[in-house]
This record gives structure tokens, sequence and C-alpha cells, in this order.
């Protein structure tokens, strides 16, 4: 069979669930025994996400060979379960960047350079690489923005390439569209639909199959009216319905043969999906014994996408214990002293993710001091487990001005500082520790218990790191070293011994964590707290 490309695309307005459509087209190929790529290409300027504000963008998603990617590849990984790698994710910037340093070392031997041929073949080179790279049966691309966004021009002009050059059972558009609904008239507006694919025809792609998100089901005129003014086949017009879990997507799409009319348009003689398991899975989530909150305490709450794999990780522990996990979003700069207990002694569990700068920290050390004095089971990720360490250090080592090296360059005792081959002057692009590392654990230990192994890997995303010059004292008082890098240099987790789990970890087990496959930290937290409850 030769590899085949689906290209995905969205009209009318962002945020419609292009990245859902797409990790649920590749659940259900998957579970059709083909492997299955993803990638999205992204319109905007930014080489990379990695320093992009999270209130714009959303948190940034590592992959375990440590590229900084938008946040739909997480739902690829959680979705079809395959590691992604830097074939997954391109920008616009991405794309200059590589034209331009060709340019400069002669390699287009002196042409004029220009978007046709020039960004186009760098832009399907990239889309042809991640198939190579993975031996992919099938390579899902979502193509970021709406149709009609300047930026994205040179994508689609690429995408459209593609269809000339292959094969055209090997190729097949996907197009995701709003379908309104109007209160007023009490009925559903195909209009908006047909114009978004009329702009996308005028590019010189025709969708061979057109998802519908709406919010109610839709009559049967819709599909009808689109199917013939969009010019699809009325099997190829695909509901794609509000749900309130997202892991029923797939087999919510499947109820209208989903995959089974994309294998059936791209000649694919593939098995029927075994969702089994999944369906298993998404029936648990329903099946729930009682409740537990869990806070989630940081700088970016008002836009809980910034904290999207800690949320969904939690609710994959959820499914675990049969629980229903509620996430109360506690802002960390209205933490003070004063209602600290106000705001935790509600929660039956504390998490505190990663993040970047010194906003909103001060409330960040009182909740990880009353956690660590209330037994209240604590997890600690990247920043979190730095706040941990500089919350003992201040209130059980008795360095009371203890603070890390982000916070207070100034700092004589800087218990959290750069990493060792990193200065303050750095760039911030591509300089941080990222990807995956190992990490070994120390037997006996809450996270060892978490883990039931020694040897670990997990993936990275920061810059500062424990200040080994203080590891001797804080041991000394009482803070236990649960696990470090193999050679024992790196201080990669840190744990309180005598509270029930009070845990802090330098990397970020989020980004593996998998609906049918939680991960075991959350797992540990989620099961604390259900014990408190």
């Amino acid at each position: 069979m030769n590899r085949k490309h689906i290209f995905v695309t969205g009209g009318v307005v962002s945020g419609l669930g292009k990245g859902i459509t797409a990790a649920s087209l590749g659940r259900l190929l998957k579970a059709r025994g083909l492997k299955v790529a993803a990638q999205k290409l992204d319109p905007y300027i930014n080489v990379d996400p990695g320093t992009m504000s999270p209130f714009q963008h959303g948190e940034v998603y590592v992959t375990e060979d440590g590229t900084e990617t938008d946040l739909d590849l997480g739902h690829y990984e959680r979705f079809i379960d395959e590691d992604l790698n830097r074939f997954s994710n391109l920008t616009s910037g991405k794309v200059y960047w590589n034209v331009l340093n060709k340019e400069r070392r002669g390699e287009y031997l002196g042409e004029t350079v220009q978007v046709i041929p020039h960004i186009t073949n760098e832009i399907k080179s990239f889309i042809y690489g991640v198939g190579e790279k993975t031996d992919a049966d099938v390579v899902i691309t979502e193509i970021g923005g709406t149709i009609g966004d300047i930026e994205s021009q040179p994508f689609l002009e690429a995408i459209r390439q593609i269809r000339l050059e292959q094969d055209r059972e090997d190729t097949l558009f996907i197009h995701v569209t709003l379908v309104p609904y109007i209160h007023g008239s009490n009925e559903h507006k195909s209009k908006p639909t047909q114009h978004s694919v009329k702009e996308l025809q005028g590019m010189g792609i025709n969708p061979d199959i057109v998802v519908l998100r709406c919010d109610e089901p839709l009559e049967e005129s819709i599909f009808k009216k689109i199917s013939l003014f969009c010019n699809v086949s009325l099997d190829c017009v695909i509901e794609n319905i509000t749900i309130p879990n997202l892991y029923e997507a797939p087999l919510m799409l499947e109820k209208s043969h989903f995959s089974e009319i994309v294998c059936r348009e791209l000649k694919i003689d593939a098995k029927k999906p075994d969702l089994k398991a999944w369906e298993e899975m998404v029936a648990k989530t329903k099946t729930v014994s009682k409740e537990v909150t869990i806070g989630l305490v940081g700088k970016y709450t008002e836009l809980h996408d910034a904290y999207l794999s800690v949320a969904e990780a939690l609710h994959h522990a959820g499914f675990y214990h049969g629980v229903k996990v509620n996430i109360d979003w506690i802002d960390s700069e209205h933490i003070t002293e004063e209602n600290v207990a106000e705001k935790l002694s509600k929660c039956d569990g504390i998490v505190l993710p990663g993040g970047f700068g010194s906003r909103g920290i001060s409330g960040m050390i009182l909740t990880a001091k009353y956690c660590r004095e209330h037994n209240l089971p604590y997890l600690g990720i990247c920043l979190g487990m730095q706040i941990a360490v500089i919350d003992f250090a201040r209130h059980v080592a008795g360095i009371a001005d203890a603070d890390s090296g982000e916070f207070d360059l100034r700092s004589e005792h800087k218990v959290i500082d750069f990493l060792p081959d990193k200065n303050s002057h750095m760039d911030m692009g591509g300089t941080l520790r990222l990807g995956a590392y190992p990490c070994k654990l120390k037997k006996g230990t809450q996270i060892y218990k978490c883990y039931g192994s020694q040897d670990i890997s997990e993936r990275h995303r920061h810059r500062y790191e424990f200040n080994n010059d203080y590891r001797q004292v804080l041991e000394d008082a009482g803070l236990t070293i649960s696990g470090t890098s193999p050679d024992e240099y790196i201080v990669e987790t840190v744990e309180v011994a005598q509270n029930d789990f009070y845990v802090g970890v330098q990397f970020h087990p989020e980004f593996k964590s998998r609906p049918d496959r939680p991960h075991p930290l959350f797992v540990g937290l989620v099961g604390a707290a259900k014990g408190k409850n």
C-alpha cells in the first residue's frame, strides 16, 4: 500500500476542534491496524511555540525528542498513543528560517527565492518527512488557522501540489466547519459552510469529506444541502456534535462510519476497528463512585488550555480510580497568609504545575508550605518542585532568604539556579533542557511506589534546577532526594517522607499520560486525594 496523506483544514471560525477530529481519526485508523503519524502545521511566524505566552497560545507540549510544539500534539499523542517528534509540528517561522539559511549557504545556486516553489517545497518536504521517518501507513496533517487567513496560503498551496504529485487515491481532504444554530428562527444555517468550502475550492482544493461542528443534532436537510452545494457525497458529510467527554469523539464519529468512509476514499483495505478497550475506558468515565477536588494552583488559571495536559492527566487518573476529578482553578497571585487555609482546605489534593517568571510565586510557596504542614497530597511539577524546595529551605532548614535565581538574581542562597551549562545572557528560544532524560529512583520512596521501578524516563522543559551546593544541608534537614540522573548529579525528584503524598518532580509527567494508561504520579496523587475524601 502506498503511503496515504490526509489533510484536515478548518473554516468559519477557529477553535472548532480540528485537532480532536484529526486525533479521533488517528485513533480509529490505528484501531483498524494501520500505523498512523500526525502533524500540525501552524501559520504563525514564531519559529516554535516555546516563547509564546500561555495566555495567547495555551500550553507548550514537548515531545520525546525535545521539540516544543502546539498543544494539539498532546491530543494526537493521547488519542493515537504514538510518540511524536520534530517532524510533527511546523510553523511559518521555521519554514522561512530554513529557507533563508539555505539561501545564505548558497543551496539555491543564485536563484531568486520565492514563495513558490521554495517555501512550498520546504513545506512539502516536511510533510513527506514525517511519513518517511516513522514509516507510517497514513499521515494526518492538520493545517492551523482557518481558510482565508493570509498566513495559511503557502500551506494550502503546498497540500494542493501534493495532491497533484500523488495518485488521486493517496490523498484526502477533510474540511471542518461550523454549522451555527440561530435561536430566533430555531434552525441551523449551512451558508457559512458553503462559503468556507467555496473559498477553499478557490484555492484549488476540493474537500472530500466535510465535518460539521454543531451543538445540536442536525436535520437531514442540512446534510443534503451541504452535499449538494459543496460537491461532496451525502455520506461524506459527517456530524461532529459537542460532547461532554472529548474521549467519546472517536466513538461518536464512527457512528457515522467516519473511518470506514476514509478507508473507502483512500482505497485502504483494512479490518474493522477494534474499539473494545476504548469503549470500556469511556464507559468507566460514566460510572464513578465518588468525587475528589484537586486544586490546580498556577499563574495562568484564567486560560485552562495553559495547563491542558495536567488537567487531562488528572482526569485520566480519575478514570483509573473510578472517581470524578473536579479541578479547582486557583490563581496563585490571590493566595495570601490570611486566606491560604480557606482556599486550599476545601481541596483533597493539590497540583502545582510548571511555569516561568516571578509572578504569583509567594502564593505558590504558601501553597507548598500549607500542604507540607497539613499533610495535604501535593504534586509539584517542574516549577512546583522548585517551589517545594524553596519552602523547605526557608521554613524547615532555616535558610530564611532561600530563593531561585530566576526570581532574585542577587539572592545569596539560590537553592534553585541555572543549569550548569546555561547563563543568564542566553536567548530565550530553544535553550531549555528539553525532551526525555533517564532518572534513577530511590527504593522505598513515595515516587518509587508509584512507578514500581528504579529506572524511568520523563520529558523535561526547564532552565533552572536544584542547586547541589544545598543538597546536604536540605537532606540533613529531612528533605528526601528520591530521584536523580543516573550519575546522581542532577536532582530530579524530592519528597517529604513523613507526609502521605508529597512529591516534587523536575520533569513533566503530564506529557506521557494517556486516558487508557494514566501516569503513575497522577494515579498516586488522585489515589491519595481519594483516601482523604
